[in-house]
């Protein structure tokens, strides 16, 4: 049976309790999710490792390539408890922020990050719990920081306070980050996010980290911090990707400012070559409804025709009444989006150097699928870097990256446009492999004969980095 194209961009979704009962897991995968993430702001290192363990094991019979990418918490700067658990503030209040380590109450808060009374000045304003609640600095001291109330509401328990504009000196990597790190490398994480990274020093330290604990995750740096704007070039090419964290990022630069970055940050990462994951609120309604808005419908269908590699869901699938509903709606608008835009190809590879012979033959491959309607573009991938160069540009056309390595199947589960499959090389002769992948590719329902398929392969086999050929194949009529 002929089976239609697969969704070009991929779904991330957030584990949590609304996807711990192992019938809603399976229905989830199911439904479409390509990637699971593991938030390590809540819940046990132990809790996370039976997690994954539990989805790799699922993934296995589904016999579905699934990533895991472990999110790190990261400094989250929050104000202390009150006594009584919450205040309301009303606008023109005074307020105190200090290094007190007593329980708050209506006129005063502890703060868990006492640098903060270092980190602002007079005439700042700051902004509580996402941006909800606003405060203007009057006045600071070695201890404390004074203010009035601008936009007031109910102030909780260990709610995040932000500085709008950035400028806070918080290192991006805890001493909790730097554990969890090595719980992600112990559970095999494909792909770790660094949490609000402010240049590419942070993110070197996180990737030096994971290569200490002897991983080989990808990192993914939150764009989320105002002074990460200013330095997304340098972070991009210190990551393997990043992810656009509209909530923080909001905080920081302000709402309107958003979508424009989001799409500027989708270009420069695809130009060079890293993967993007869009995140926050893409369909927050469905916490609670079983249906998406019209206007979250649009932002996931946006984000695809941005260019992303993946939308993510965060509370939705982690603690939402609808995880499965949810997954399903966002992939049909992903599936809607993808199939809506017309791909004009010769524009991306005018401006495009190579350097690289495995580069250039991918390039090449996406030439020729789009210029002869192939059906497929078929790559013959150890590390999976075929792949990834192909999906920086939007062809149209499925590639299905055939590799024997399990982690590199995993890696490219997030790669736009890219489905893996397991292959194991049992010849080590080209024209005997090109064989064996095209009746995989037949086997799997993906073509049939007479199609048209544009195959990459390397010669040594095996040997990671080697792409260097590339073959045009009609369907069971070999020698062609």
């Amino acid at each position: 049976m002929f089976h239609p194209a697969p969704r070009a961009t991929k779904i991330v979704a957030t584990l949590g309790p609304a996807s711990s009962d192992p019938g809603i897991l399976e229905r989830m995968l199911r439904a479409g999710v390509n990637v699971v993430r593991v938030n390590f702001s809540h819940g046990t290192a132990a809790e996370h490792a039976e997690t994954v363990r539990r989805v790799r094991e699922l993934a296995e019979r589904l016999r579905q390539s699934v990533g895991v990418l472990a999110d790190l918490q990261g400094p989250k700067i929050r104000i202390g408890k009150f006594a009584d658990g919450r205040i309301t503030l009303a606008a023109g209040d005074r307020f105190k922020f200090d290094v007190d380590g007593a329980p708050g109450d209506q006129t005063r808060v502890g703060l868990d990050y006492p640098e903060l009374v270092n980190d602002v000045k007079p005439g700042d304003t700051l902004l509580l719990d996402d941006g909800r609640m606003m405060m203007r600095v009057d006045r600071t001291t070695p201890r404390e920081i004074e203010c009035t109330v601008i936009q007031g509401g109910v102030l909780s328990n260990r709610k995040g306070i932000n500085r709008q504009g950035g400028g806070l000196s918080a290192p991006a990597l805890t001493s909790k980050d730097m554990e969890d790190i090595k719980t992600a490398i112990g559970f095999e994480a494909d792909f770790i996010a660094v949490s609000f990274p402010k240049n590419a020093a942070d993110m070197y330290m996180a990737r030096e980290l994971m290569r200490a604990s002897g991983g080989r995750a990808l990192m993914i740096a939150k764009i989320e911090r105002y002074e990460a704007i200013g330095n997304l070039e340098e972070i991009l090419k210190a990551s393997d990707g990043i992810m656009v964290a509209r909530g923080d990022l909001a905080v920081e630069v302000g709402d309107a400012a958003v979508p424009a970055l989001q799409k500027r940050m989708i270009r420069m990462a695809k130009e060079l070559n890293k993967v993007t994951i869009t995140a926050t609120q893409m369909m927050e309604s469905m916490i609670e409804s079983p249906v998406p808005t019209r206007a979250e419908v649009s932002d996931v269908a946006n984000a695809v025709l941005d260019g992303t590699d993946a939308v993510m869901l965060s509370a939705e699938t982690a603690a939402g009444k609808y995880p499965v509903e949810t997954i399903e709606a966002m992939a049909r608008v992903c599936v809607e989006a993808d199939r809506s835009e017309v791909k004009p190809l010769d524009a991306a590879f005018l401006s495009r150097t190579f350097t690289r012979i495995d580069q250039t033959i991918a390039m090449s491959a996406l030439f020729v699928a789009h210029h002869m309607k192939v059906k497929a573009v078929v790559s013959l991938t150890q590390s999976g870097s075929t792949a990834l160069w192909m999906s920086r540009i939007d062809s149209g056309v499925p590639i299905y990256a055939l590799t024997p390595e399990e982690a590199s199947r995993r890696r490219m589960c997030l790669y736009r446009e890219v489905h893996p499959i397991v292959m194991t090389y049992h010849a080590q002769e080209r024209e005997a492999l090109l064989l064996e992948a095209e009746q995989r590719l037949v086997d799997a329902g993906i073509v049939e004969r007479g199609d048209l398929i544009a195959l990459t392969i390397g010669e040594p086999i095996g040997k990671s980095g080697g792409t260097n050929t590339l073959k045009i194949v009609r369907v069971g009529e070999h020698g062609g």
